[in-house]
């Protein structure tokens, strides 16, 4: 976990891209610095991936995920999905990243990415084809270049009116226009991206439509995520700097362009044997980064857990967990850092770690027998109560934000800081991931009652319907497969 520094007029910000990927499909923002050259060696089905390019890539999601069942499905899709490309000749490789983020790329040199977050959100080949083809677009219409160069024309022309022209004023108003510009110009490539993959689909003879459930999934998850911390419906999607068009526009684009090619069932979709390769794959968190059972946190690896106070919605990645009460009136961040030799908790936490807050008394305290401290800290804006709780060799940092002082604020920090705790062994060792099972459902069941049997008690029966790719409880069949969430 790295250390966290934010101006206080951004906290929220910071603790909101910290702990939360985005659930996209596209080249990921953190891999702008990888290189692929532009003529490179064709890779094919059977050929070692060991470029340092690929390395540094799947290191940026957790590593590879080994499946070998959904790896034979995913590489037998990908060849019916090249064939009928705009790039037959092109050889790709399929890699699963150990991410339970939803996310899928691919790269010039052939090496296309999959989460098994995407996996398990993904209910039949033709969904997973059409975001392979998606993907593939991007790279034959040359998307990644087209916006490189304007990125580089819009810095150039910016820098030349503040620094050439001297005036820095007009520079700025430069600057914002190309942003504009720049995500108008990703919405029309991400558009055009789906129009060239459902078409593609089509022509390897995967139903056209499964492009516009899969992207139906993503709008229900997102939805429900937006539910879960209190924004409005389509919220995010109102931000015109987004650089992916809203679901909603991408779905109805995708049926129309699977309308223009036929009526449903014109395709293949194999929605039971896309299930069985998929069965029993790790679902969420991997341990070794630690894993969120509701307002629980627990990192068997390094041996402690801790809770977050009633309401508030936890999210974990490889830097910090941060947790969100509905409104984003109060967020958590809980993190780790290394202090320099010698150095104590008191002078640690005296050092400065919000920008621009005024740092208050700091206290010693002891926590479940570990020693820490805290502080009050006083922003423009926002409220904080600070923590710093040394654990063997290790020091963890919670950080309370909180828009308005409330008499709470302090008891709802404590209640946080005391639950850490070291885990015991008998802890450790029972510690296990979650997992995507497939049951079948019997006359009588319901979406309730399956989702009754799911670990992830937290919106059980609304995960069972996004899972599913459902859209009701009604829609349960008897005789059909069904995703679950079991420990």
């Amino acid at each position: 976990m790295r250390q966290w520094l934010s101006r206080t007029g951004a906290v929220t910000l910071a603790l909101l891209v910290a702990g939360c990927a985005a659930e996209r499909i596209g080249l990921p923002e953190k891999t702008a610095s990888v290189s692929v050259p532009a003529a490179v060696p064709r890779i094919t089905g059977i050929e070692s991936i060991t470029s340092r390019e690929h390395k540094r890539l799947v290191a940026l999601f957790g590593g590879e995920y080994s499946w070998p069942a959904a790896e034979k499905m995913l590489n037998a899709v990908m060849a019916r999905v090249a064939a009928a490309g705009e790039r037959p000749d092109q050889g790709y490789r399929v890699t699963i990243l150990n991410s339970p983020v939803v996310n899928a790329f691919a790269l010039p040199n052939g090496n296309l990415y999959v989460t098994r977050g995407l996996l398990a959100l993904a209910n039949d080949t033709s969904e997973i084809a059409a975001v392979m083809a998606h993907e593939v677009a991007h790279v034959t219409a040359n998307h990644a270049m087209q916006r490189a160069e304007l990125e580089r024309r819009s810095q150039l022309v910016s820098r030349v009116v503040s620094e050439v022209l001297e005036d820095p004023a007009a520079g700025e108003v430069v600057q914002a226009r190309s942003r504009f510009s720049l995500a108008s110009f990703s919405r029309s490539q991400e558009l055009e991206a789906d129009q060239i993959g459902v078409r593609s689909i089509a022509k390897a003879g995967f139903d056209p439509f499964g492009a516009a459930r899969f992207l139906a999934s993503l709008g229900r998850q997102t939805s429900m995520r937006a539910t879960m911390l209190g924004e409005k419906p389509g919220q995010q999607g109102m931000n015109f700097l987004s650089t992916h068009p809203s679901t909603p526009e991408r779905v109805a684009q995708a049926l129309s362009a699977a309308r223009s090619i036929g009526g449903p069932g014109i395709g293949e979709s194999d929605r039971q044997s896309y299930l069985a390769a998929i069965d029993g794959i790790t679902f969420g968190d991997d341990p070794n980064e630690g894993m969120v059972r509701n307002t629980k946190f627990l990192h068997p690896q390094l041996g402690f857990t801790f809770s977050a106070p009633p309401g508030f919605v936890l999210e974990n990645s490889s830097s910090a967990v941060v947790g969100l009460t509905p409104g984003g009136a109060q967020a958590l961040r809980f993190d780790s850092v290394k202090l320099p030799e010698g150095q104590t908790l008191s002078t640690y936490m005296a050092s400065g770690w919000i920008e621009g807050a005024k740092l208050g008394p700091i206290e010693d305290i002891s926590v479940n027998g570990l020693t820490a401290v805290t502080a009050f800290a006083k922003g423009e804006d926002w409220s904080f109560r600070l923590a710093a709780i040394q654990l063997g060799a290790g020091t963890y940092r919670f950080i309370l934000a909180s828009k308005a002082m409330t008499p709470d604020l302090d008891r709802t920090f404590r209640q946080a800081i005391d639950s850490f705790r070291a885990m015991t062994p008998a802890e450790i060792a029972t510690a296990r991931p979650l997992r995507l099972v497939l049951v079948t459902a019997k006359p009588g069941d319901t979406a309730e009652s399956l989702a009754g049997r799911m670990a992830t008690t937290d919106r059980a029966v609304d995960r069972f319907l996004v899972l599913n790719g459902l859209d009701r409880p009604s829609a349960v069949k008897p005789g059909q497969s069904y995703k679950i969430v079991v420990e």
